[in-house]
């Protein structure tokens, strides 16, 4: 069995579809549908920079859609690859599960990237700048990351935002709370905690506001019917059901990504490959924390013709 993940915030560079845009018409209709949806140029903030315009989060999160999109696209149009015939399930890291779902053809390309622009606005708008923070905790299983967050908390929010693997989990909250984490470390026996460079502390309930305005967008851009199952973010369970979906998508702006978990599920449902499309960041979690499984990634014009003639 496959399952095909799209990656997460953080995965984004300048250049990123330059390339396989280049190389393909098919990939450049997906960033000019994208472009025309957001009425802005995100393709060229994408591809020139500057890197602090394509950072913010209202940039970075359709733009990763978009990269990962094309280089489906391309795949499925010069492939020949058909992804509801060969991918028994999708999953996404965070904003990846709008790509998931948009892949699995539950939302439009034009709808995911207006969806994702609005989710990157209200997470943004949810808490003031300075006042929220996440932390990655490195050498940190699921159960030293949680000791030190109830810890650090001190009557702040101070929670587990992302379960990545066995050795990475992120923490989020109020900014003094992910402060007195990563200066707690070495009590819990965690390796390193480094505070990310985010503009503000996602998945965890300083983000309701978002939630409530995702709750409002989904309720007028509702998901269709998926061709492929997801496995969901907030669950690490599978969801085919667009009500449900929805609900789901609705709760992962301010509840974990259980992505370790999401990864063992998927294993132990029978997934034995993972591809990745549009980055190399989810795979190697996936490796850590599922183990003997394929992981295959794509990006490039060669990787894409690679990966179509081995699935």
């Amino acid at each position: 069995m496959r399952a095909f993940v799209f990656p997460g915030q953080g995965s984004q560079k300048v250049g990123m579809g330059a390339e396989l845009a280049a190389a393909s018409a098919f990939a450049r209709e997906v960033f000019e549908e994208v472009d025309e949806a957001l009425g802005q140029s995100l393709f060229r903030i994408m591809t020139e920079g500057p890197e602090d315009q394509l950072t913010l989060t209202e940039n970075a999160q359709p733009a990763i859609m978009a990269n990962a999109i094309a280089v489906l696209r391309v795949l499925e149009k010069e492939g020949g690859i058909v992804l509801a015939d060969k991918a028994d399930y999708v999953a996404g890291h965070s904003l990846g599960e709008y790509t998931a779902l948009c892949a699995s053809g539950a939302f439009s390309l034009s709808d995911t990237a207006r969806l994702l622009k609005l989710r990157g606005q209200s997470m943004q708008a949810a808490v003031p700048v300075g006042v929220g923070a996440m932390a990655a905790l490195l050498g940190a299983d699921i159960a030293k990351a949680t000791a030190l967050a109830e810890a650090a908390a001190e009557g702040q929010v101070c929670t587990v935002a992302n379960d990545n693997d066995p050795t990475q989990v992120v923490l989020s909250g109020h900014k003094e709370a992910i402060e007195r984490a990563v200066a707690m470390v070495k009590d819990y026996e965690i390796k390193r905690g480094v505070l990310l460079p985010v503009s503000a502390p996602f998945h965890c309930p300083l983000m309701q506001p978002a939630a409530d305005a995702m709750a409002e967008a989904l309720d007028k851009t509702r998901p269709g019917t998926l061709r492929v199952a997801l496995f969901a973010n907030v669950t690490a369970s599978v969801a085919s059901d667009p009500d449900e979906v929805r609900r789901l998508l609705v709760e992962q702006v301010t509840g974990r990504v259980r992505w370790r978990e999401s990864a063992v599920a998927m294993r132990e449902a029978g997934v034995e490959t993972f591809v990745e499309l549009g980055g190399k960041v989810v795979g190697p979690m996936i490796k850590r924390s599922a183990g003997e499984v394929e992981i295959a990634s794509a990006t490039t014009m060669a990787e894409i013709e690679e990966l179509a003639k081995v699935i």
